[in-house]
């Protein structure tokens, strides 16, 4: 679904979004504060159903934890096996797609909206946000948006991403990220646990 943003109102005295748009946000805040966010954290299955039922689309095996913070689950796509921590603020005001065995750590930040301050009305835009299989984004690390990063690499805790980064199993660190080393590639795919739920 478009993240609807409206375009040249005045966002000092109006609405960015369209009310049906809001309304839609304010029933998948509530369902969040009470069901979401209250639930056990080994409940894995139970957040995926709340995720998919806002129009998430999430592989098998999914590991959302109850303090992780989704703005639109209608914009969120998650391979098998993708796991979200807690505190972790997935802002997507347009697509943000996470490959399979990808993990997104403790107060990682992926930003899919800004402003263009060089308009007058300092508009509100958004773009997406790709990451591909086996990434992993440690924690308090920052991902802006637009951005698509390749297979395999892993970006360093507190980092802040910028701009593409498309050498797979690659290790990108610091403000902005830079290469910092290589990451062995693993061709097989891990072992399912006994008993894992979507």
């Amino acid at each position: 679904m478009p993240c609807m943003i409206l375009q040249g109102n005045d966002p000092y005295r109006a609405a960015s979004f369209s009310l049906s748009h809001r309304l839609r946000r304010q029933l998948w805040n509530t369902v969040y504060v009470l069901l979401f966010r209250t639930s056990p954290r080994p409940f894995h299955g139970w957040r995926a159903f709340l995720l998919r039922l806002f129009g998430a689309r999430l592989g098998k095996g999914v590991h959302v934890y109850p303090r992780a913070k989704v703005w639109a689950p209608w914009n969120l796509e998650l391979g098998d096996h993708v796991g979200i921590a807690d505190d972790t603020n997935i802002y997507n005001m347009a697509l943000i797609s996470i490959g399979r065995y990808s993990v997104i750590s403790q107060g990682a930040h992926l930003c899919g909206g800004s402003h263009d301050y060089n308009s007058r009305n300092f508009q509100l835009y958004a773009k997406p946000i790709v990451l591909g299989e086996h990434v992993w984004v440690c924690a308090d690390a920052f991902i802006t948006l637009g951005v698509c990063i390749a297979d395999g690499v892993v970006v360093g805790a507190r980092a802040l991403v910028i701009k593409n980064i498309a050498q797979a199993w690659t290790v990108h660190a610091g403000h902005p990220t830079r290469l910092i080393g290589q990451r062995t590639q693993h061709l097989q795919e891990p072992a399912p646990r006994q008993g894992s739920q979507a």
